[in-house]
């Protein structure tokens, strides 16, 4: 599956990671004050605090530390989505939050659990992203992407000859993931890919059994 290329191609961009990294600093924000733990800035802040140093670190070479740091982020984020989806859980009995302000709760945390996920396959895919530009290896080595499907000899004919995935392929992923309980566009490979596809879709599933029980009256 894992092949790799002669030709050197462009390092894989990060400005998807970092805009998905705001997007759910800004989605935390807009959640009701009862389903955030804390005061309502420190995520956002925590995340825009350690971006900077993280975007440094990769642009000096320092590999080691970008890499810590990115799991820093991603980790703090991921305690922070299961923290609102239990406030979630914990708030839909006492019928304290407006059906359509639920709703749009539930939506924000979903949309919150697509993209800390995308982050963590990206982030973990084959080493993380500065690996993978290292290595120059066709495809990925913990997902079967569709383009590793494809015979070696009609490669060429799709433009696809020493294709990597990038942030948006992993972003898909977890859509797909959350959308379907389930891996359809790739195939997981890697035991860590299977452990938190079924972490992401356990929260997937939590936020819609709530919404549902809560619109049906048994909440």
């Amino acid at each position: 599956m894992v092949e790799p290329v002669g030709k050197i191609d462009k390092p894989e961009p990060r400005w998807q990671a970092v805009l998905a990294l705001l997007a759910v600093g800004g989605i935390y924000v807009a959640l009701p004050r009862p389903l955030i733990v804390g005061p309502k800035w420190a995520l956002p802040i925590f995340i825009v605090v350690l971006i900077a140093p993280t975007v440094v670190a990769h642009r000096m070479g320092k590999h080691s530390l970008n890499r810590t740091l990115g799991i820093i982020i991603s980790s703090v984020i991921t305690l922070a989505l299961i923290a609102s989806v239990g406030l979630l859980v914990a708030a839909v009995p006492s019928h304290k939050e407006a059906p359509v302000a639920l709703l749009c709760s539930g939506a924000e945390l979903w949309l919150t659990n697509v993209l800390v996920f995308a982050l963590w396959y990206w982030r973990l895919d084959g080493g993380g992203p500065t690996l993978r530009d290292q290595r120059r290896e066709f495809g990925s080595r913990s997902f079967v992407f569709p383009q590793m499907q494809i015979e070696k000899i009609e490669r060429d004919r799709f433009h696809i000859d020493g294709w990597r995935p990038g942030f948006v392929d992993y972003l898909f992923i977890a859509l797909t993931q959350s959308s379907t309980f389930g891996p359809t566009d790739a195939p997981l490979l890697a035991r860590w890919a299977k452990l938190l596809a079924m972490a992401q879709i356990c929260i997937s599933l939590t936020i819609v059994i709530v919404l549902i029980s809560r619109a049906i009256g048994v909440l």
